[in-house]
Parts: C-alpha cells; sequence; structure tokens
C-alpha cells in the first residue's frame, strides 16, 4: 500500500528490546475536508531511513497493514494493528509532462495520385 501525506511528526528510535528497535512517525492526511493524522513505524535496520527527512515534507511512504491477536494472563483477548513502513520518498511536485525522446517529426504529406490504380 503506499500513501501521499505531509509529514507532520518523527519520534526518536525506540530500543523495545535487546534485540528490536522501532521508530515511529506520523503523517497529516488530507483526502477531503478534515486532516487525518497517521501513525507509521520502522523497524530494525529500516529506522534509519527517516533521518534525512523533516516535518513539512511531502513524501510517500509505502506500507503494510500488520495486525495481531494478544492474550492476557488473564485471558482477555485484544486485537492490534500496524502500520509498518518500509519505504519512503519526496513526493514529486506535480510538474508539466515532458518528454525525454527526440522530437516528434511530422509525418511526411501524403500525396493523392489519380493516376495510381489501388493494388486491392
Amino acid at each position: 500500500m503506499q500513501i501521499t501525506a505531509r509529514i507532520f511528526e518523527i519520534f526518536e528510535t525506540q530500543d523495545v528490546s535487546a534485540t528490536f528497535k522501532k521508530r515511529e512517525f506520523v503523517v497529516e492526511h488530507i483526502e477531503r475536508q478534515y486532516p487525518e493524522y497517521i501513525k507509521f513505524e520502522f523497524i530494525q535496520d529500516k529506522c534509519d531511513l527517516l533521518s534525512k527527512f523533516q516535518v513539512g515534507q511531502d513524501v510517500n511512504v509505502d506500507f503494510n497493514l500488520k495486525g495481531r491477536k494478544w492474550t492476557s494472563p488473564q485471558g482477555e483477548v485484544k486485537y492490534f494493528n500496524t502500520l509498518q513502513a518500509w519505504r519512503i520518498e519526496l513526493a514529486k511536485a506535480d510538474a508539466p509532462e515532458q518528454n525525454d525522446g527526440p522530437p516528434m517529426m511530422e509525418p511526411p504529406a501524403f500525396e493523392e495520385s489519380m493516376d495510381e490504380e489501388v493494388p486491392f
């Protein structure tokens, strides 16, 4: 999945355990009239991807929707959802399309000759 939004907040990397770390960030996404504030997380070696971004930048975020079930010691079942980002890049500003190929040439004019018969 992918979303284009503006970075609203970036948090520091958290060492959750000796072998697991995560870094969360929030984007402001305006699809209609009101903004939505959506929290994502990078995990492990992806945490450093946020280092080159700043609050206020428009970005494209590629992510996976993760969900898990957890049962407490008392037997109560809870469900958790996570938006786990795996790539982030600057969003491209709307710009007029550019043709990177050679310039298009006009096709040669077709001259009809009444003297020639059509071969079919």
